[in-house]
């Protein structure tokens, strides 16, 4: 525990963040309900307690000082978890929250259909889901896990693998077949934008190393399917985002069986010296019971 005298009242870090947006001291004031004469209190009784200047008054203006800038920032970011804390609590009064960082072609197609099967095993359980593309900093979320997808690369955290990849090149019906792999260089590419060397590693699987063909970039599977549907191109699109586009001849296959991905899908939680909360520990061994 800290020492009291280094954690500030809730009201004063209020005012000066309000501050820091505002710039004045009568906007705060409108802002928190509060008088200009409370705010500036607030701001002096902060300051004396920190024992270092936080403000530049300037005229009507009040501005940080490059320390006040660095403090705020921290400050914010403690208010912001504080007010997650609670909107929790109020969400899931009788505790047992699971609030989970997914991305979003996997939560739509693998994880959301085995979901209810979680519910019925675990009603105690509230699942929070929300999306994130790319690793975060976990200390500065509410999220408990993330879903990731690569190699093991995400520092200070635990995984669990759930499943391999595989991809399958695949096109609008009525592309003309393919005979060898290098065929794909005469035709409009799809590719994701944040796997930009997928293709290069398809041709390389097939014997042409050394190939990175440039194509039309997407940020998310669901809008690189469509295009591909929609006859745009070939696309490079993991088997298990396709099967009903696949089984109801929408896309085909252009050349080859599907082709092991760079990446894996991994449940990852942080790594920190406390108790596992109990709804994580639940929902990572039924994931572990669905993927076994």
């Amino acid at each position: 525990m800290l020492p009291r005298r280094y954690l500030p009242p809730i009201p004063a870090l209020m005012a000066l963040e309000a501050v820091d947006r505002l710039g004045t001291a009568s906007g705060a004031a409108k802002e928190l309900s509060l008088t200009q004469g409370a705010i500036s209190r607030a701001l002096q009784s902060l300051e004396q307690l920190l024992g270092v200047p936080l403000l530049i008054r300037e005229r009507q203006r009040l501005r940080l000082t490059p320390a006040g800038q660095d403090y705020v920032a921290e400050v914010r970011k403690a208010l912001h978890l504080l007010a997650s804390a609670s909107i929790t609590l109020r969400a899931n009064p009788t505790g047992g929250s699971l609030n989970l960082a997914i991305l979003p072609a996997f939560g739509m197609h693998w994880l959301a259909p085995r979901l209810a099967r979680f519910a019925q095993t675990h009603p105690e359980v509230t699942v929070n889901l929300s999306t994130r593309l790319k690793p975060f900093d976990f200390a500065t979320t509410q999220f408990d896990a993330a879903i990731h997808y690569g190699r093991q690369d995400w520092p200070g955290v635990h995984y669990l693998k759930l499943m391999d990849e595989e991809v399958l090149a695949v096109a609008a019906p009525g592309v003309p077949p393919l005979t060898k792999a290098v065929d794909i260089l005469a035709q409009p590419l799809l590719q994701l934008d944040s796997r930009p060397g997928d293709w290069g590693r398809w041709l390389a699987h097939h014997g042409h190393p050394g190939l990175r063909p440039a194509g039309m970039m997407f940020d998310q599977f669901a809008t690189l399917t469509q295009g591909a549907i929609h006859g745009m191109g070939l696309a490079l699109i993991p088997t298990f985002l396709i099967q009903r586009e696949l089984a109801e001849g929408r896309l085909v296959p252009v050349f080859g069986p599907p082709v092991r991905a760079l990446g894996s899908y991994y449940l990852v939680w942080p790594d920190i010296p406390r108790p596992e909360r109990a709804p994580l520990r639940s929902f990572r061994t039924w994931l572990a019971a669905e993927t076994a």
